[in-house]
């Protein structure tokens, strides 16, 4: 099932910290735009009350359209579409800064149908104001049962679509999880609870060529917990995880980034597989790196590393020399 929209738009951004802020209030609005993070998330859904709503979708608008976002990701959540707030969170936020947005997370999302309907309502937003039709993307948020189960349909809903994102909370509640610690082992479970989990969301992701991101950690101040938390994830192949305190943002884009050895090595196979499948290299389809037989299986797996780094803004620290004949 796809949607209408298309647009030739680079879907895969670092996400490595993705930052959650109050769409109600100002001064952290303020605050994000300061902070080091790869996306910003304002949020209209759990951290604005139902009373709040409505004026935080105005100061959202104020803020992606008058803010300094330079070199994040902007994003909006609204609300799910079992509430009767979703189709005005979307025209508000999208028919006032359109132009200064690049997505909207969904969240709660149960079955593929609920992309369709967010891709339709996006595309006649965009073509009665007049913007590029297909260049704000979809970000779906499982966090329930029913939607782990779909997840695959919902991954192929729509060419907007561009992460698959774990909510962790509300899934644990969905499915009677006997934990109150979101982000941490349940109870009485000695193997990893959320594996399953995530490695469903990820396979889902990685077969549309989508991102997988990771959700929140809600102690803030237990940056060892958080660090072991993203680092699983990030094991797993997920693209980044939700930061909800100034102090996880730094974290998440160390835990997210290859090391500076990982970086370097990766960017001496892809260097010494180009040389060896070159004229000059003898057009080779494998070759020698050092005691490391490298071939095209290498060059894949070096391709993912190299790009983490790149997206992370890293510089490389070895140079490949040509091998003497």
């Amino acid at each position: 099932m796809t949607g209408i929209a298309a647009g030739p738009v680079n879907r895969l951004r670092p996400r490595r910290s993705c930052l959650a802020v109050p769409g109600s209030n100002p001064r952290f609005l303020e605050k994000a735009q300061g902070l080091p993070a790869d996306q910003v998330f304002l949020d209209l859904e759990d951290a604005c009350a139902p009373l709040a709503k409505e004026g935080a979708r105005h100061t959202i608008v104020d803020a992606l359209n008058n803010g300094d976002w330079t070199g994040k990701t902007r994003v909006v959540r609204v609300n799910d579409w079992t509430t009767h707030w979703t189709y005005r969170d979307v025209i508000t936020v999208v028919e006032g800064a359109g132009p200064n947005l690049d997505c909207i997370m969904l969240p709660k999302v149960q079955d593929a149908q609920q992309i369709v309907s967010l891709d339709l309502l996006l595309t006649q937003i965009e073509k009665t104001m007049g913007f590029e039709v297909g260049r704000i993307g979809i970000e779906a948020q499982i966090e329930n049962a029913k939607g782990l189960v779909n997840v695959d349909d919902i991954a192929a809903a729509s060419p907007r679509l561009e992460t698959i994102v774990f909510g962790p909370a509300d899934f644990m509640a969905s499915i009677n999880m006997k934990s109150l610690v979101v982000g941490e082992q349940p109870p009485g479970y000695s193997a990893d609870a959320y594996h399953y989990i995530l490695m469903r969301i990820l396979m889902a992701a990685r077969a549309n060529d989508l991102q997988a991101i990771d959700g929140p950690y809600l102690q803030i101040r237990n940056e060892d917990g958080y660090r072991e938390v993203a680092g699983r994830a990030a094991a797993l192949g997920f693209d980044g995880k939700w930061v909800l305190h100034p102090g996880q943002v730094e974290l998440a884009n160390e835990v997210f980034s290859p090391s500076q050895e990982d970086y370097d090595h990766a960017e001496l196979i892809l260097d010494a597989y180009d040389y060896c499948t070159s004229e000059a290299g003898g057009k080779k389809g494998s070759a020698m790196l050092g005691d490391e037989m490298i071939d095209e299986a290498s060059r894949k797996m070096a391709l993912v590393v190299a790009g983490k780094g790149r997206a992370a803004g890293m510089t490389r620290h070895s140079k490949f020399e040509i091998p003497e004949a």
